[in-house]
């Protein structure tokens, strides 16, 4: 495969060619296990690569059905290759290999260093895309019915498992305790349950350690002087055993544990705001920089705050937002190199080579 583009060079014909870079590796996360293959891969083979996936432990039956479906639609054996196993064995001989020429990582900033620190020894260049601690800032003019339903959905989606997810709801003061009402409303009213379940509006957790993981960032959260505005705790599902926890509420000051660290599950954190720029500091006194949301019926203002938060990605009157084209990713502890589903990203997976002739 080869894609040739002519440069306007004075006084020589030049050109660049792009070729594959050839052997991609991928390690993906538990929480949406097919959808981050597709996103992941997709760009590495329209270059003509092939890919090498690690899936995560608790996952790994979608990557072997995606590699089985892959085969039966024609692709040739050794272009979708799976590695299943641990990430201490599989996942770090996979990034350590010299052979690769591209790698991709989506999971916890703590794995992550270790990927990046594996490549860097074989100068493979890697992506990044880590965990993310986003804030919504909710101004003072917006419909707070309408806020409040939008963001209880985005908190209770996947029961919280989403790393772009808004989970710091920064609220100006004059709304607070009204958008803090009807966000309680719906939280209370959320029909937790088996998630094949027409009724149900939220499923289990992916485990007992996640659900664990939920409960004792509750306890910190706390001890450290949050105020609980919501219980939440295990939810009991007649007939089910699976991991099942309800949605939580948090409220104080944005130093708080509960506040700056990744829970991955169905808790929000609140505080209030008085000024526009003092909800910027707050939604950047962060080490994440993965997505934050603007919400205000006064767009200009919306847009002038969205571009000023330290994030790879904002939204505005909206959440978890992902049209084709638009390039995702995240800044600081929230990843590099870039994300996926733009032609930025496919250009990364080509090799650029330079030819030029003297006229």
């Amino acid at each position: 495969m080869q894609h040739r583009t002519t440069l306007a060079v004075q006084g020589h014909e030049a050109w660049q060619v792009r070729h594959p870079w050839g052997v991609c590796g991928f390690i993906f996360p538990w929480n949406f296990p097919l959808l981050l293959i597709g996103w992941g891969i997709s760009p590495a083979l329209a270059a003509g690569n092939t890919v090498v996936i690690k899936p995560a432990e608790d996952t790994t039956l979608s990557a072997l059905y995606f590699a089985k479906v892959a085969k039966e639609a024609g692709i040739p054996d050794g272009v979708i290759n799976v590695v299943t196993g641990v990430g201490p064995t599989a996942g770090a001989a996979l990034a350590g290999n010299p052979q690769l020429q591209r790698m991709s990582f989506t999971g916890s900033p703590e794995v992550g260093r270790l990927v990046a620190e594996s490549c860097a020894r074989n100068l493979v260049p890697v992506k990044l895309e880590l965990g993310g601690k986003g804030a919504a800032v909710v101004f003072e003019d917006v419909d707070i019915a309408d806020t409040a339903e939008k963001l209880v959905g985005a908190i209770t989606f996947h029961s919280g498992q989403v790393c772009c997810d808004a989970t710091r709801w920064i609220v100006h003061s004059k709304i607070y305790d009204q958008f803090v009402d009807e966000c309680v409303v719906r939280l209370k009213n959320i029909e937790v349950g088996y998630q094949m379940n027409g009724q149900s509006q939220m499923g289990p957790v992916v485990s007992e350690k996640q659900r664990q993981r939920i409960l004792d960032y509750l306890k910190k959260g706390q001890a450290g002087g949050a105020e609980l505005v919501l219980e939440g705790g295990i939810a009991e599902v007649p007939g089910r055993k699976g991991h099942y926890v309800k949605p939580a509420l948090l409220a104080g000051s944005l130093d708080n544990v509960a506040a700056q660290e990744e829970i991955f599950g169905p808790v929000a954190y609140l505080s209030t705001f008085d000024n526009a720029d003092q909800a910027i500091e707050m939604a950047n006194n962060t080490e994440y920089g993965l997505a934050n949301s603007v919400w205000s019926t006064d767009l200009g203002r919306a847009s002038r705050v969205a571009e000023v938060l330290c994030a790879g990605n904002a939204w505005i009157n909206a959440h978890n937002v992902f049209p084709h084209g638009v390039p995702y990713g995240g800044v600081h502890k929230s990843g590099m190199g870039g994300g996926v589903l733009s032609i930025e990203t496919l250009m990364d997976y080509w090799r650029t080579m330079s030819v030029v002739r003297p006229l």
